[in-house]
């Protein structure tokens, strides 16, 4: 079990952590669990490129950590903020169900969790951490709108991405990259 592989596991156990924190009320102690958490999904894959321990187990733990977490933090958002959820409902339902399109055409398609950890979808994941830092800590609701839109482009990426390449790959940086190597792959058949 490497470093990073360790900090995907560490950001699935805070997962429950935060719900407990959530659902007793401690708003502070949930924002410092929380931004633990963030720090985790930024640093293990950071830290798997830096030491050359990039594996497909690694990709894997790091996409369920994310799903884990990002469920985790609808129904914390809930607890902890309902008067945001009211408010921005919309917002949180366009950008769950962005999320979770591709992962389920993924599962339709390869039959797993999809592991492309796109350049997009990692820009959208800070900015709906960022954003949410901001709304626990009871800042504006405008950055959160702004990350949904970039969780919609990222989704939208994914979607193109699963549909172009001909079997599971992960860590796929782009599009581009995708439509490279399923060319490839089709080239090759």
């Amino acid at each position: 079990m490497s470093v990073p592989n360790l900090l995907s596991v560490l950001r699935m156990l805070l997962a429950p952590v935060l719900a407990v924190l959530a659902w007793l009320g401690a708003p502070w102690l949930f924002l410092a669990c929380l931004m633990l958490a963030l720090a985790t999904d930024m640093l293990d894959g950071w830290t798997a490129r830096r030491l050359g321990l990039t594996t497909q187990l690694g990709a894997k733990l790091d996409s369920w950590a994310d799903l884990l977490m990002w469920l985790t933090l609808i129904l914390c958002t809930w607890w902890l903020r309902p008067d945001f959820v009211r408010q921005e409902l919309l917002g949180i339902a366009v950008g769950a169900a962005s999320y979770l399109a591709p992962i389920a055409t993924g599962f339709a398609k390869y039959r797993r969790l999809i592991s492309y950890h796109t350049r997009l979808a990692k820009l959208a994941a800070c900015a709906v951490g960022a954003s949410l830092i901001l709304v626990f800590a009871g800042g504006p609701a405008l950055p959160f709108r702004i990350a949904v839109a970039l969780v919609v482009a990222a989704s939208i990426e994914e979607l193109a991405m699963t549909l172009v390449l001909p079997s599971w790959q992960a860590n796929v940086p782009t599009l581009r990259h995708a439509l490279r190597r399923g060319a490839t792959r089709a080239g090759s058949c």
